[in-house]
Parts: C-alpha cells; structure tokens; sequence
C-alpha cells in the first residue's frame, strides 16, 4: 500500500470552492491559523479576490483558477497541494474529475459528501488506483459523518479497553441539537433523489445500509423510520435524516478496519424529541416531515447568520453493548451549529490531520474513522470545539 507522497508541494491544503458559503467558513477558519500554507479554489478569480478581502485573508493568499469540468486545471492544483478541501457538491455533479485529479496524483482530498451512490460508485472505480498512487479520498468529514463516525470509535476503544470485546450493538441518539443543515446537505439529496428515480437500481443502494462494503453484507439492521418509546431512556425517539448516510459510514469503518467492530455488528441512529405524550407528538410531527425535501429546504450558498452559527449545538449519544451484556455510554458535543459552524471545522482539521498525523495511513478511498481516528479526535477536542466523552 502507498503512503502519500507530499514532497515538493508548497501548499498543505488547497480550498476549492472557497467563494460559496461553506467554503468562504472554511477559509476563514484556515486564515486563522498559524503557519498553514493554504490556497483558495474555485472558477472566478474575481470572486475569489473579493472573499479574501471580505475575510480579510492575507493579501497574498494564494488564489488559483479550476473549474470542476476541468481535469487539467485541477490536476495543476493537485500537484501543488497535499490536500484538496472540496465544498462544492453535489459530489454526483461537480466531483467527478476532482476525486480523479486527485487520485492519478496522488493527492489526498477530503469533502463534505452525504451521497452514497456517488461514494459507492467512487469506491468502486478508484480504491485500487488511490492505494496505487498514495491518495487518501476521505468523505464525509462534515457533520455527517464525523462526530458519529468518531464517536462509534470512541466507544469502542473503550469497550476494548474495560471489556477485551467490541460492543456488537450500538445505539445512537441525538439528544439535543440546534442549527440547520446546510443548502448543500439539501441540495445533494435531493440530487440523489432524482438519480435514484432515473434507476432503480440506486434506490437498492440508498436501502442498503451496507452499500459502502464491497461484496460484504451484516446482519439485518435496525429500520430507524418508525417513531418508538425507548423505555430504557424514558423517552422518545423519532427517525434521524442523517442516519441514511452515517450508518453507511459507521459500517465502512468497521468493513476496513477488519471488521474490528465484529461481522454482527448492528448500529441504528434516531433523535431523541422527550417524554410523555408531548414526546411522542414531536416524534411523529419529526417523522411526518422531512427538512430536506420542501420548498422551504436551505439552498446551496444560503446559511444562516453568525450568531445563528454561533449559539447552535449539538450532543449526541452512543449506547453500545457487547455480546456478554456489558455496556459502554460516550457522547460527543459540538459547540457550534451542526450544519455550517462546526462542519466548516471538522473539515479543516480534516484536511490537516491528513497533512500533519497520518504519515503510516496509505492510499485508500475511505472514511473519517478508518483513516484519521483517534489523531482527528485529538486535533476536534483542541481546535474545533468538540468534545469526545465516555459517560458510563
């Protein structure tokens, strides 16, 4: 397996689509830093200049012109940076030629991506190539689905550590949340939508909590789509429109990781709407209503205000159990909205876990989890406002 190969490259990461909402986050948050060589990407220079201005981003931030139909002009950006931060999705419209710019480079790239037919399609075409070449293709290091993804590892480095055993069952409740989700989180669903009514096939795929685990199928998971009291917490729970994806993520994990979590492993996601039958009036109002679908659904490059951004939260909750009956409690907060604030840094620290702690992970296409793990958790408690937590 390949190691990524960062000699000779002048910048660690190179932000493309750095002029669109959540970009122009990311940015920010990337000027902020100390001693991190960084471009901005995207295909009008103009608008560029004017972000970094905005932003007041040093004035000799690097600007470079790549339009996502362009291979040869991302291959550019490419061979100048060790990795590519993208925010421009859907990832099934404007992605193609950036994963394989990437990929025929060598160079590692992180996105945003809660589409899994695109992901399974990429996994498909490029894991053989990306191990060949060095390039560490990381999806999903956003909202979805880093805290879960990390929070599923969390637990069961712990598990391992009281127990010798993984917890073969994992429960995840989103206890308490405020934010929205971002216009592209809307925008690629519905994107994959109407992929999936084009082919039926793709229905099959988003179905499939297995989709990300070639030629390897668990046990029957959990539904998730009903709402139900869980007598255990005293409370109610109602369907999670993220689970779809993160659960996909969670078991890709566990897939390239040896199946460290156990070939039986179940993991299931909900949101937790409280007691009594105010409880279950909210659960079934949550699962009637989907915030993805409508007219009233955020659109790409719209988000909400900094003070929006900046009091929203989330905490989430992880039950798991091991086949012996012995249980472990983690949760992992974030300090800022889910969909913008926060996931604009889960994302830069992505991209520079990747620069700085993960010289022994080899070319892959992969997950937060697989590849970054314990060494992204140290870098989200430090610099991004996460909290990783065993409770009990």
């Amino acid at each position: 397996m390949a190691y990524a190969n960062h000699n000779g490259k002048d910048l660690d990461v190179a932000v493309f689509g750095a002029s669109g909402y959540t970009g122009r986050l990311v940015a920010e948050y990337l000027g902020r830093q100390d001693g991190v060589a960084w471009a901005m990407v995207g295909r009008n220079q103009s608008k560029l200049e004017a972000v970094r201005d905005e932003i007041n981003a040093p004035s000799d931030t690097q600007i470079l012109v790549a339009d996502a139909d362009d291979l040869d002009a991302l291959k550019s950006v490419c061979e100048r940076a060790k990795v590519v931060l993208t925010t421009v999705g859907p990832y099934q419209l404007y992605g193609d030629k950036l994963v394989q710019a990437c990929v025929e480079t060598g160079t590692d790239y992180v996105d945003l991506c809660g589409e899994p037919n695109w992901m399974h399609d990429n996994i498909d075409q490029y894991y053989e190539a990306a191990k060949s070449s060095g390039a560490r293709i990381v999806f999903s290091c956003g909202f979805d689905s880093i805290p879960f993804d990390l929070g599923v590892v969390t637990l069961q480095n712990e598990a391992q550590k009281r127990h010798n055993a993984p917890a073969t069952t994992i429960r995840t409740i989103v206890r308490d949340m405020k934010g929205t989700f971002s216009g592209g989180t809307a925008a690629s669903f519905k994107a994959t939508l109407a992929s999936a009514m084009k082919d039926p096939t793709r229905i099959q795929l988003l179905q499939n909590p297995f989709a990300l685990t070639p030629g390897f199928n668990g046990p029957e998971q959990p539904a998730g789509m009903t709402p139900h009291h869980d007598d255990g917490l005293g409370i109610w729970l109602a369907p999670f429109i993220m689970a779809a994806i993160n659960t996909k993520v969670v078991h890709r994990t566990n897939y390239l990781k040896n199946h460290a979590y156990g070939k039986d492993f179940i993991y299931s996601e909900m949101v937790a709407t409280g007691p009594g039958k105010e409880g279950e009036a909210a659960a079934n109002a949550v699962a009637a209503h989907n915030p993805l679908a409508g007219d009233d659904a955020p659109k790409p490059g719209e988000g909400p205000s900094k003070e929006e951004r900046e009091t929203g939260y989330y905490d989430v909750l992880f039950v798991g159990e091991t086949d012996t009956g012995e249980t472990v409690h983690a949760s992992v907060k974030g300090d800022k909205d889910p969909g913008y604030g926060s996931t604009s840094k889960m994302i830069s620290e992505a991209a520079l876990c990747l620069v700085h702690n993960c010289d022994n992970v080899g070319g892959a296409v992969t997950t937060p989890g697989a590849a970054l793990g314990e060494a992204l958790v140290t870098r989200l408690e430090a610099h991004a406002g996460l909290t990783f937590a065993i409770e009990s």
